[in-house]
């Protein structure tokens, strides 16, 4: 990945990417790198450090960070963390969660709570500890990954639609507290990719999903890093307030 798509257009610019060792995550924090950002990746997985130390090669414009999303405390220690790196955050996108099969029937609570946990209300944690620094500076972009099944449902997958949902309805009503502020607030929601999570769903959901899209195939993560540096950049983020754009081969249309 070069610059020479984006013209440097985050130049000067800062982020906290995270869920960024692999998948999406990743994928958005080398495009954002590519487009002139200083970026903080932070996972779960401490080959996190490596990938950035990747992404970063000569510009020293990539450091990694460990953190779990399940833990109140080690998100503000990651936030902290990324603050002190970068001097400020300019942009976090929260690009982590984790995805397994259950139908309702049955699903043990503890199922549940952990996909809301890690999936939903550790954005919350992120965007609450990443706000005083943009409000005080009347300067922020929050971009999170929520999913097209926030807005669909899918069977077996209740506790994860209603997570992306969360973050979806999350993100809509921050926008309307804060871009009056400075702070835009906006979801991407993609459609089944090709990343290590999809992988690991079955396979006869994978077949099932395919024949249902219109594009016919899944996307991959160089379709979807994009629409994050888009939404990141000014003037092309500028106006883009409580929406939810959607790389997800004709999944969901609005």
């Amino acid at each position: 990945m070069t610059n020479s798509a984006y013209g440097n257009c985050l130049a000067g610019r800062t982020a906290l990417v995270t869920g960024a060792a692999s998948g999406i995550g990743r994928g958005i924090a080398e495009h954002m790198v590519a487009a002139g950002a200083r970026v903080v990746l932070a996972d779960r997985d401490p080959k996190v450090t490596d990938v950035a130390l990747s992404i970063s090669g000569e510009t020293g414009n990539a450091f990694g960070v460990v953190f779990d999303a399940r833990n109140e405390e080690s998100i503000e220690a990651a936030v902290a963390q990324a603050q002190a790196l970068l001097g400020r955050i300019d942009t976090l996108v929260t690009s982590h969660g984790i995805l397994n099969e259950h139908t309702l029937d049955g699903m043990p609570l503890s199922q549940w709570n952990e996909v809301l946990q890690v999936d939903l209300t550790s954005v919350f944690l992120l965007t609450r500890a990443v706000l005083p620094g943009m409000l005080d500076r009347g300067d922020g972009r929050i971009i999170n990954v929520a999913s097209q099944l926030g807005q669909k449902g899918g069977a077996g997958m209740s506790h994860y639609a209603a997570a992306k949902a969360g973050v979806i309805a999350m993100t809509k009503s921050l926008a309307q507290e804060v871009s009056s502020r400075g702070v835009l607030a906006n979801c991407i929601a993609p459609g089944p990719i090709d990343t290590p999570m999809v992988a690991g769903i079955s396979e006869d959901w994978k077949v099932a999903k395919r024949a249902e899209l219109p594009l016919g195939r899944f996307g991959q993560i160089d379709e979807v890093a994009p629409t994050a540096v888009m939404l990141a950049s000014s003037p092309f983020g500028d106006i883009y307030v409580g929406q939810t754009l959607g790389p997800n081969s004709g999944d969901v249309m609005l």
